[in-house]
């Protein structure tokens, strides 16, 4: 989803290739069908790379829930923790050592009303994605240590389409909707993604992980990192 939402932004100003299960809509790509699970896939996928963007994601969850199937459990831990090693591991044998990660504000505990700042927060969520993906993010630090790779991790939340976020903030106008802005429209989602492919072009051997909510008040997420790392901030919300 998050992938199919900022392709158009990164054609821009990037040659893309796409590596998935399913060929993507998106027909100026260039694509490698393969999965996360298999290296001869990741290493096809990975030929010719120079800053890779992951996106992938199965069997989510909103951070408040406790409830779990095993195959929210064995899909969670095979993409988020074992997959994830996996292409980390070939990227940086084959010399690709920078990279955007996206992560999610889902590893926090999603019911509070401020999330002041990203070393503060403890990575507290009650649902197995959210777990994982904090533990993804473990991986990605990891390799950022050890293998001298730059990776930065977006903690993103509520991505949505142009025109889903014009229907939703709407709502907010009216009054019919929660006043809480956990929506990000997906231009601001691609912008940061940009931002982040950036910041890792710069430098080596670090991993940060950054809030991206479409916030701009901050009136439940600290922004500043943000702000201050890639110049970035959503678009302006009047309620």
């Amino acid at each position: 989803m998050v992938g199919s939402f900022i392709t158009p932004y990164l054609l821009k100003d990037h040659n893309v290739k796409v590596f998935d299960l399913t060929p993507p809509e998106n027909q100026e790509v260039d694509f490698i069908q393969g999965s996360m699970l298999n290296p001869n896939d990741i290493k096809e996928a990975l030929k010719d790379v120079e800053i890779f963007v992951n996106v992938t994601m199965k069997s989510p969850q909103g951070g408040s829930v406790t409830t779990q199937t095993i195959k929210e459990i064995n899909e969670n831990y095979e993409l988020n923790t074992r997959g994830l090693h996996q292409f980390l591991f070939h990227a940086q044998k084959m010399g690709i050592l920078k990279g955007v990660h996206t992560s999610t504000m889902s590893v926090h505990y999603r019911e509070r009303d401020y999330y002041n700042a990203e070393e503060e927060i403890p990575l507290d969520t009650p649902s197995v994605y959210g777990l994982t993906k904090g533990f993804g993010e473990s991986i990605c630090s990891y390799f950022a240590r050890w293998f001298d790779m730059n990776i930065l991790a977006l903690r993103i939340t509520g991505p949505r389409t142009a025109q889903k976020w014009e229907e939703e903030i709407s709502k907010i106008d009216e009054g019919s909707m929660d006043r809480r802005l956990w929506i990000t429209h997906e231009e601001d989602l691609a912008n940061a993604y940009l931002a982040g492919m950036d910041y890792v072009s710069k430098g080596h051997g670090r991993f940060e992980s950054v809030f991206v909510a479409g916030d701009p008040n901050e009136k439940e997420h600290n922004l500043t990192k943000a702000k201050h790392l890639l110049n970035w901030t959503p678009r302006a919300i009047e309620i």
